[in-house]
């Protein structure tokens, strides 16, 4: 039983009465009414002190009655007054309502002498938010403080059962119900439902904001599966208190079988620690534990973990804090660490960032001030990709050996005003400080100064002027070239560049649907060379794939150690449709002319020609049924494929596909940089629906390039009714990595709606 399942418990019955909050379950409960009975129309009460007051909380005055009643109507078959017995009777089909909430009743009772308030007889309660209580008795006194009930049934607004055989409310506003039953699962009248809590008594004690059970037991199918004397949680008025909390118990091939308790400490209103170690039967304990704190400026999330494998007898661990805080108005630092011991320990604890070949930890401080943009940031890099120590060992270990240290990384930007002719500035300011320890370090100083022109013409021609001037200095240590010579010292450059590009969208629209056309041209003038390649290495532009990405852009490097030199004229067609026909399709191809065969960017692509390849993407989602993005490279003379990219999903829900292709030709001019060898992955996933409530997925991703094979396959069933979800997965990952102990993974994870539940891991 969780904190949920007591707030629906007592919050569901407040519906009992406006006036109280309160929650109640039921022990055999009748067959639920499903809906009210219908009403007759209502007739607006006089502003007098009668039967319908108990739905105020209190007695009232007759000048707060007044005030109260103008929202309150009601209807009856009959009313009658009984002066001598002080006693107020609606009679047949009683309908009052008060502020989105509506009662029903054969017959309502007020009997003014002794202040009792009586509802007999098919008596509902329905709120505003849906949910509706049903009882055959409700008696009210002591100034509509205490009550009692019998045969409480509600059902919630997302259809949980809730009942009580008997229901009172006591002094102070506490609760005590008896013989209670409580089940998400949908209730036939012949049939028990598939899970439910019964409960001998559950008292709120609402001073002290907690809730107890005695004698509480977990049924499936009608049959105990778990029983406990006694319990007890805080009910829903508290938002958080320092406890247990549900544990978890699974299993993992490097572990074995383990289980982790969980106590959460509440500090304070707006700091907690969550302490989970992890009891293994092959690995001993796994301390974990996240500690979170929100500042008024800011907050910090730190998630970590630590064990000493005695099997390699080392420490191993994990370390990942995110945090941020709100200086001033202007100002703005972050943090983000990422941390592992070594390349396998995400893998073999399934921890987050278990697939990357990086971890990167930053901090930065950010300034924002109308067009003005500041950054200075720091980086540092953890090496964890076994691919890479199995392509190139010697490469591996000199890049874990010399792992770059940035700091500091200063950014500024500024956007001027705009001219009467709608021309600004654009002023960008670069600081880059990389060191190793001992391999090559640098420190460079960039500044770009750009003038834009946007331009639209009377025939809708879209026309846009780049003029711009970078200028670079560097001091450069201990940095090798591809020719294998040294070189330390200062460098600088000054690289002038000028770009129009113009567009001229032609629009068809119909009833049913509207398609672009769009032609675009870029043309490029920039000067042939001036890199000095041989005295300034390669730190942030090794990402050199031409792309319908990057195409049409001025300048195709990511960073700013290498400019885009040569003077180019790019061209290419956009197409769109959007509709009830053909839903939304779009279709982008393009290519470049480059002036020299030598200019920096396709270079260093192995590109040997005036015009680069062809580049391009489709995107299609004509119906449900269909959703496909397509990116590739064709080769300029065989329109053979150098790059593709498939992602498409297909077909119902019955039977839903979705395949993943990549592909990548081998470049041996970028070998220096990264590691460029062909790559070829397909993933393919079939999910089916089984039945309502049974559904089967299968996957596999599959390396197809030379010496490939299956790098992870597996399988996941998965029932799920309204009040349970079974999952069970069966996955292997396949690593050439014969240190690595967690190619297999066997998970079952059982929740209970409304309760929580467990799984393996």
């Amino acid at each position: 039983m969780t904190k949920r399942f007591g707030h629906n418990l007592f919050w569901t019955a407040a519906a009992l009465w406006v006036f109280s909050a309160v929650s109640a379950m039921a022990f055999e409960p009748e067959p639920f009414r499903t809906e009210p009975p219908k009403s007759t129309p209502y007739a607006k009460l006089e502003p007098t002190y009668n039967i319908t007051s108990f739905m105020d909380k209190k007695t009232q005055t007759k000048q707060s009655v007044e005030k109260e009643t103008e929202d309150i109507y009601f209807s009856a078959d009959e009313m009658i007054d009984n002066k001598e017995l002080q006693t107020i009777t609606a009679v047949g089909d009683v309908n009052i309502i008060r502020k989105d909430q509506t009662l029903k009743a054969d017959k309502v009772i007020y009997n003014q002498k002794d202040d009792i308030v009586t509802a007999v007889g098919n008596v509902s309660i329905m709120q505003a938010d849906g949910t509706v209580v049903f009882s055959d008795y409700v008696e009210l006194d002591d100034q509509m403080t205490k009550g009692h009930m019998t045969d409480v049934r509600i059902i919630m607004k997302d259809e949980t059962r809730i009942a009580a055989k008997k229901f009172r409310k006591l002094a102070n506003d506490n609760k005590v119900m008896e013989n209670v039953v409580y089940s998400p699962c949908d209730v036939c009248q012949t049939k028990d439902p598939l899970w439910q809590i019964k409960a001998r008594k559950v008292k709120h004690d609402a001073e002290n904001q907690n809730i107890y059970y005695n004698d509480a037991f977990l049924e499936v199918k009608g049959v105990p599966v778990f029983y406990t004397p006694f319990l007890s949680h805080p009910d829903p008025t508290v938002k958080r208190r320092s406890g247990f909390l549900a544990p978890t118990i699974g299993s993992s091939s490097y572990l074995g079988g383990f289980l982790q308790p969980r106590y959460f400490w509440n500090i304070s209103e707006h700091e907690d620690l969550v302490f989970s170690p992890m009891l293994s039967y092959d690995k001993g304990i796994v301390w974990d534990g996240q500690y979170r704190k929100y500042f008024y400026n800011g907050d910090i999330d730190v998630l970590g973990s630590f064990l000493h494998d005695d099997d390699k007898d080392k420490n191993r661990g994990s370390l990942f804090m995110k945090a941020r805080y709100e200086i001033n108005d202007y100002w703005l630092a972050d943090v983000d660490i990422n941390y592992a011991s070594d390349s396998l320990y995400l893998k073999d604890l399934s921890l987050p960032d278990k697939d990357n070949t990086w971890l990167t930890s930053r901090l930065r401080m950010q300034g924002f001030d109308n067009r003005n943009y500041a950054a200075v940031e720091a980086y540092y890099y953890k090496l964890v990709s076994y691919n890479l120590r199995e392509a190139d060992k010697n490469e591996f270990n000199r890049r874990n050996l010399n792992k770059p240290f940035v700091a500091p990384l200063i950014t500024y930007e500024n956007i001027s005003d705009v001219g009467p002719y709608g021309a600004y500035t654009k002023t960008n300011l670069d600081f880059a400080s990389i060191y190793r320890e001992d391999d090559v370090s640098t420190q460079r100083a960039s500044m770009i100064n750009s003038w834009v022109l946007p331009y639209t013409s009377p025939y809708g021609e879209k026309y846009r002027l780049v003029a711009s001037v970078k200028s670079d200095l560097y001091y450069v240590d201990s940095y090798t070239n591809e020719e294998n010579e040294q070189f330390t010292g200062s460098v600088g450059r000054v690289f002038p560049q000028v770009g129009l590009e113009w567009r001229l969208p032609f629009v068809k629209a119909t009833e049913n649907s509207r398609q672009i056309l769009e032609p675009v041209v870029v043309a490029v003038a920039a000067p042939n060379g001036g890199n000095k390649a041989d005295k300034i290495p390669n730190e942030d532009s090794q990402d050199i794939e031409l792309s319908d990405a990057n195409i049409l852009n001025l300048d195709r490097y990511p960073g700013y150690d290498r400019n885009d030199t040569g003077s180019r004229i790019s061209y290419g067609i956009n197409w769109s449709s959007y509709g009830n026909i053909l839903g939304r399709t779009s279709a982008f191809i393009a290519q470049s002319y480059k002036f020299n065969k030598d200019e920096s960017f396709t270079s260093e692509i192995d590109e040997n020609n005036n015009f680069t390849d062809y580049v391009g993407r489709i995107y299609a989602a004509p119906s449900d049924y269909l959703d496909l993005t397509y990116r590739f490279r064709l080769d300029k003379e065989d329109f053979d494929f150098n790059y593709s990219e498939l992602g498409t999903s297909f077909g119902p829900n019955m039977l839903r596909a979705y395949v993943s292709y990549i592909y990548l030709q081998k470049n041996d001019a970028a070998e220096n940089f990264y590691d460029s060898r062909e790559r070829k992955e397909l993933y393919i996933s079939l999910t089916a629906k089984l039945t309502r409530d049974w559904s089967l997925t299968i996957y596999n991703r599959q390396d197809l390039a030379y010496k490939g094979g299956s790098i992870e396959h597996g399988g996941e069933l998965i029932y799920e009714d309204e009040c349970l979800k079974l999952i069970t997965d069966v996955h292997r990952y396949h690593s050439n990595d014969p240190e690595y102990e967690g190619n297999y993974e066997f998970t079952v994870s059982f929740f209970l709606k409304t309760l929580g539940g467990f799984g393996s891991k």
